[in-house]
């Protein structure tokens, strides 16, 4: 399930130095605006630390991660819906992510300049806001003029498309973004298919000094309180800190570096699996002596769909799932035990997976 995160948010707010720090990638970073041109693309696994855990039991062959891939969006400015700064481009690379991580610069340097000559986090997200509601706002309009003539042969689905796009421009011309208006299930799905920018999730990546990176400053709360409304999430992370700890070589002098710093982790370990919480996925494993190996799902999906993620195959002659907890798995040991304490379940085609089963599937094509 190939997903991807865009990193996006204005010049010299420190997106090129987490993206570096996420994907290892050296992508250029200096103080001045348009220091990226074409967005950086890096493949990041996901940490967890209950493969470790597999690998110790099972000892496979190999280990595989789970993996996403990070896009670093070129920083946007005021008129990049009407095109300034390259603009089109860069909404274009946007529209192709699943979630938006939105960097916002809440530490004070005079060193580093800002495009708008000081620190103010609340109006940068307005002005990235801004932008992506008028380049939403365009691409609805033209939808509902072209939905105005489908109306017109009689096609009923097209009425709810249309009641549903008049919703969000009502919305997009108040300064609300789709994410944060009310639609049930169903209605999302129509939504879904709109593919606008302002309806993907975002994480807003609140960027600060060492100093903050624990217990946060003003610019911090001033976030939380404006996003309180909109349906998506607010971290911390010292972009400057993370930079840090991946230039140590081992993994004794990074955990030293943490633990000076009172952390229990890199901030990118939690970036990485907040991104991963919020496109609504999950994990799943299968274990065996060639291959210890995790899968990303979405949430709710059923044996055969989660099955389909190895091999569409798997899901076309599905017979039935063979499941082990994880947390059973590494009470017993292995998979003998299991059986032998009656914690070998064998489901069919209605189950829903939950996050970190253990899996066999059983398909005959």
């Amino acid at each position: 399930m190939a997903l991807k995160c865009g990193i996006v948010g204005l010049p010299n707010v420190g997106k090129s130095t987490l993206f570096n720090c996420l994907s290892n990638a050296k992508a250029q970073a200096a103080n001045f605006p348009f220091c990226t041109i074409e967005p950086n693309i890096g493949t990041i696994s996901i940490p967890d630390v209950r493969l470790e855990k597999l690998e110790v039991l099972v000892k496979p062959e190999r280990v595989v991660p789970t993996t996403m891939e990070i896009v670093d969006i070129a920083g946007l400015v005021k008129g990049a819906s009407k095109g300034e700064g390259l603009g089109n481009q860069f909404l274009a690379n946007i529209r192709e992510t699943d979630a938006i991580l939105h960097v916002l610069r809440c530490f004070d340097d005079d060193n580093i300049i800002h495009v708008d000559g000081n620190v103010n986090p609340i109006r940068d997200k307005e002005i990235i806001d801004i932008e992506l509601q008028l380049k939403d706002l365009d691409t609805i309009e033209k939808k509902i003029s072209s939905l105005s003539r489908i109306i017109k042969s009689g096609d009923k689905d097209s009425l709810k498309e249309n009641e549903l796009a008049l919703k969000i421009k009502e919305g997009l011309e108040k300064g609300i973004s789709t994410r944060a208006l009310d639609f049930t299930q169903e209605e999302r799905d129509i939504v879904h298919r709109f593919n606008l920018i302002t309806s993907k999730p975002v994480l807003y990546v609140c960027n600060v000094d060492e100093a903050s990176v624990k217990t946060g400053n003003h610019h911090v709360e001033s976030v939380i309180k404006s996003v309180a409304n909109e349906k998506s999430q607010v971290l911390m992370i010292g972009a400057k800190i993370e930079a840090d700890i991946t230039e140590l070589d081992t993994y004794e002098e990074r955990q030293l570096f943490l633990d000076e710093l009172g952390l229990d982790e890199p901030g990118v370990n939690r970036l990485i699996r907040s991104a991963y919480s919020l496109l609504n996925l999950q994990t799943y494993f299968t274990a065996g002596v060639k291959e210890v190996r995790a899968w990303t799902i979405r949430k709710g999906m059923t044996a055969p769909q989660a099955a389909s993620v190895i091999h569409t195959d798997f899901e076309k002659g599905f017979i039935r799932a063979e499941v082990m907890k994880y947390s059973d798995f590494i009470s017993f040991g292995s998979e003998l035990a299991l059986k032998e304490a009656g914690k070998f379940k064998v489901e069919g085609k209605e189950y829903i997976v939950e996050d970190g089963d253990l899996m066999h599937f059983r398909f005959n094509v």
